[in-house]
């Protein structure tokens, strides 16, 4: 775009808010912000900016209804989408004139496209839903906003408050095992799965057996993974973590014994699982067991501190002399 098509561009834009050259807005009068008679840093606001927002103000104070208002608080959640007070007025209007909330739905959807991370934003759609009373296309709307920042945490409350309130879980944990195929580190996927059991099946003997198959392949694939290794832990808690209970404790010395010790390329993508191992070894009280868990976690300290887990090297040194004196 040259610059004269640009500076007609913005002329027009401007002629949009210039309020008080609009015949239809002649009737207000606007009033200004009060910052007080000494206000230290005046925030610098764009001409149209401080017109559309004096505009606004008015409207609110005579708590006009009409559909120029309805307009007008477009226009200001376009330059401040983050102000609440316009949001709470505009669905006042919007209730008020009995528009069309799928138009408004669209509009919402925009806004967040361009403002991903706005809580505002999503709270007004929230309270929007709530109204119409439906749910169409919302997961795959919401689908498409976590595809473009998978850790986009406004939408991953939105969804969960969706499927809690109208009770769509059918089909999330397909949806979130899609999500872990295309990025096995998606950490907010793993606790959306963990989330999905917690309100649907519930943590049942079966499921837990379920999880544990689940999560051993995933670690297996890439045990340098923090967040399979949380999940792990996050599911073992239901079931008894000592080791009396072999099947954690034979997994992870499975890995170790033909995994790690086999591996002389990379040896640091074993830190998870020798810190698991020393929590496991930790809870074991076992009492014909305390002497060999003893030296087995010294061994294993030391070598995180040393070779493995290094930056930590303080934290396992401590971990070490904590039980090596028990």
């Amino acid at each position: 775009m040259s610059n004269s098509e640009s500076d007609d561009e913005s002329e027009r834009s401007f002629a949009h808010y210039n309020y008080s050259t609009r015949p239809d807005w002649s009737d207000v009068v606007p009033i200004e912000q009060d910052d007080g008679p000494n206000a230290v840093v005046k925030i610098a606001y764009s001409d149209k900016f401080r017109e559309t927002f004096n505009y606004i103000r008015a409207c609110m104070q005579a708590n006009e209804m009409s559909e120029r208002a309805l307009e007008l608080t477009k226009d200001a959640c376009l330059l401040n989408p983050a102000n609440y007070t316009v949001w709470c007025y505009r669905r006042k209007l919007l209730y008020h004139l009995n528009c069309d909330l799928n138009e408004e739905i669209s509009f919402i959807g925009s806004m967040i496209r361009d403002s991903p991370k706005n809580y505002q934003v999503w709270e007004h759609r929230r309270l929007i839903i709530e109204r119409l009373g439906h749910t169409a296309n919302e997961l795959s709307f919401l689908a498409d906003i976590i595809q473009c920042d998978s850790k986009n945490y406004h939408a991953w409350q939105y969804r969960q408050w969706l499927l809690k309130t109208y009770g769509l879980w059918s089909d999330e944990l397909t949806y979130v095992d899609r999500l872990l195929q295309e990025d096995i580190r998606n950490n907010s996927a793993w606790n959306q799965r963990y989330f999905v059991i917690a309100h649907t099946t519930g943590f049942k003997d079966d499921i837990i057996e379920r999880e544990l198959d689940y999560i051993e392949k995933r670690i297996e694939f890439n045990p340098d993974n923090e967040s399979a290794w949380n999940y792990l832990r996050g599911i073992a808690r239901f079931r008894s973590t000592n080791l009396t209970d072999q099947r954690l404790w034979k997994f992870c010395q499975n890995l170790y014994e033909n995994r790690y010790q086999k591996d002389d390329f990379n040896s640091q993508q074993w830190r998870f699982l020798l810190a698991y191992m020393i929590e496991l070894l930790i809870d074991d009280d076992r009492a014909e067991k305390h002497d060999e868990n003893k030296r087995t976690i010294n061994d294993l300290c030391e070598r995180l501190a040393v070779t493995i887990d290094p930056i930590r090297k303080k934290y396992w040194h401590y971990i070490q002399k904590q039980h090596s004196t028990k």
